[in-house]
């Protein structure tokens, strides 16, 4: 993950939230010092080590961070991950935009563990989409690394896909793929999203690098994968939920991309207790 990227965007979620002070803790606390332990209250995969110390040390370099679990573990629900000491104004005014990111990377990184699970001894990997949150991609694409899957392009600027619409305004997936390669060079490469056997045809004529099955059936898969010559990589893609995904993988595809990874993933639960070491009380976060 880049650093420094991260770091810029934590300032602008903190900016966000914090806008001219926080009234509450402000109010309340000056010197006092705390501590505050990070529990997971479900199953699942813990994604967001970076998150935790980097958003800490803004607040305050003295602040110590003491994780038990890295990036990609297994937690249980009850499961102490770590705990936070510092003054209790900056480990509150810290705590909300961290708990935010990390149960949705963790929740990320859960449902992708579970979808690499379920295509176990096939071959067939398990990759994202461009459907992710505005402004967290970096984050989401991490996290489902995490979770053991791959990522597909980061954006428009990285590879090049060809889809329907694309295709119907060149005119064929010859043409647009002609012009792609002179244009670009042979470090650019090429996926082209197809619906019909006719267009998978034409595009291994095209000699692409991905073909992607767009909207296919398992059935239809298998059976149209005699025409892909070795050399070019598969994706299926397009509706395919985790019910379906045995069923895809063992259609000899080399990647499934799931957009439900990133755009309607279900946060994990974790919770931050707070323990005020002045008068040993202990309260629940909200």
């Amino acid at each position: 993950m880049n650093l420094l990227k991260l770091r810029s965007m934590l300032e602008e979620f903190y900016r966000e939230d914090l806008g001219e002070g926080d009234l509450s803790s402000e109010t309340l606390f000056h010197s006092q010092e705390g501590m505050i332990t990070l529990m997971a209250k479900q199953p699942g995969v813990f994604c967001g080590e970076d998150i935790v110390r980097t958003a800490y040390a803004m607040f305050d370099a003295s602040i110590e961070v003491d994780l038990f679990v890295k990036d990609g573990e297994t937690v249980g629900e009850g499961q102490h991950l770590g705990t936070v000491k510092g003054r209790m104004k900056d480990l509150l005014q810290g705590e909300r935009v961290i708990l935010n990111l990390i149960q949705r990377m963790s929740g990320i990184a859960k449902e992708t563990a579970e979808a690499v699970k379920a295509v176990e001894g096939s071959g067939a990997r398990i990759c994202d989409t461009r459907k992710t949150t505005p402004g967290l991609r970096m984050l989401e694409k991490y996290a489902v690394r995490i979770g053991g899957g791959y990522n597909h392009r980061f954006g428009l600027y990285d590879a090049v896909m060809l889809k329907d619409n694309h295709i119907a305004f060149a005119g064929s997936i010859t043409k647009a793929v002609e012009t792609i390669r002179s244009a670009t060079g042979h470090m650019v490469k090429i996926e082209v999203e197809i619906e019909t056997e006719e267009q998978l045809i034409e595009a291994v004529a095209s000699r692409v690098d991905v073909i992607m099955f767009d909207n296919r059936t398992p059935e239809e898969i298998k059976d149209w994968m005699r025409h892909v010559p070795a050399g070019i990589i598969t994706e299926a893609s397009g509706g395919i939920s985790r019910e379906m995904l045995k069923d895809y993988a063992w259609t000899g595809i080399d990647y499934i991309s799931l957009g439900y990874l990133t755009h309607s993933v279900a946060a994990l639960d974790i919770s931050a207790r707070v323990d005020i070491r002045k008068d040993e009380q202990t309260h629940g976060n909200s």
